[in-house]
């Protein structure tokens, strides 16, 4: 009977193993709340400088003006796939998605690309057509007024998307973010426009329009890589080096390697080997490893999880194992 318990015990300290707790998934849970908070306002927010906008685009004419509406619009809606995907990611794993669905992020992340992308075409088209079909653009006083309401309402909305983005690690929001921002400052260039249709120049307009596309389509950009490392589970190198240095200065750890690392949403989970003395016993291989974990807890930024998997060290291994810091 005590073998039988000894082999029970040696396989689970030898095997991998991860110690998730009611705190962590409550912290996650408040991630996803403080995520949703966040879209709700700033949809709010977005979504009223838009109508103020669009009013001002129907009495003006101003194809600047209705670049960036359409693309405030645009932002707006980005914070209804985030938002479903935040919802989705609340939900407990099952047998099936035995991760949960925090992926859905991922997912939301592609949506407001593509809709960045729409809307950059939406605005070159409009810029391009007023410059083969010139208009006047009347009210220029109320389009630089509206202009300048857009770039405010879009740096609060930035500001607020990227530093909650950041603080829960949710790509798709730090994209939608950059995107709000972007809409800031291509609401200063109708600002731009309406002051050179003013001064006697009526293309600065569409030409401002075209700038508005070229500026949408650098964020594009970001965005999109943003999300396309996301999806392929790039991580920042630095997060593995801290989390290599912190397994390796746990006291009994002899070296840590084969670390990786991915994001379940806007959660990070990590798997590791350590290695330990081939002398020590299961208990205190185990302890060692639940140290590992928990110290990986703590000094790796949104880190929710951990598989730890300890080898003992043999021989050629344990000479050139990597020293414990203390």
């Amino acid at each position: 009977m005590n073998t039988q318990k000894r082999h029970r015990s040696l396989r689970h300290a030898l095997t991998p193993h991860s110690h998730d707790s009611a705190d962590r998934f409550d912290s996650a849970l408040e991630a996803s709340r403080t995520g949703m908070r966040t879209l709700a306002w700033s949809f709010a927010v977005l979504f009223g400088t838009a109508l103020v906008q669009l009013a001002v685009v129907l009495l003006s004419g101003s194809v600047a003006l209705l670049g960036d509406t359409i693309h405030n619009f645009a932002d707006a809606l980005t914070a209804l796939p985030v938002g479903i995907a935040f919802v989705l990611g609340r939900r407990a794993a099952t047998r099936r998605y035995t991760y949960g669905l925090g992926r859905a992020e991922d997912l939301a992340g592609v949506l407001v690309v593509l809709i960045i992308a729409a809307s950059a075409v939406v605005a070159g088209y409009e810029a391009v057509l007023r410059l083969l079909h010139p208009q006047p653009v009347g009210q220029l006083w109320v389009v630089a007024i509206a202009g300048a309401a857009g770039f405010a309402g879009n740096e609060l909305v930035a500001r607020w998307r990227i530093s909650v983005g950041r603080r829960i690690g949710s790509a798709a929001l730090v994209a939608d973010g950059l995107h709000a921002r972007t809409d800031g400052f291509t609401s200063l260039a109708v600002v731009v426009g309406a002051g050179g249709v003013a001064l006697g120049f009526p293309a600065a307009d569409p030409i401002v329009g075209l700038g508005i596309t070229v500026a949408i389509l650098f964020v594009l950009r970001d965005a999109a890589r943003e999300v396309f490392r996301r999806l392929m589970d790039a991580v920042d190198p630095h997060a593995v080096e801290h989390a290599e240095k912190a397994a390796a200065a746990v006291p009994g750890v002899l070296a840590a390697r084969e670390v990786r690392m991915r994001w379940i949403g806007h959660a990070l989970r990590a798997e590791l080997a350590v290695t330990v003395e081939q002398t020590l016993t299961v208990a205190q291989a185990h302890r060692i490893a639940h140290e590992v974990e928990h110290r990986l807890m703590h000094t790796v930024p949104r880190l929710t999880a951990a598989v730890v998997h300890t080898e003992p060290a043999a021989g050629a291994e344990a000479a050139h194992a990597i020293p414990a810091h203390h």
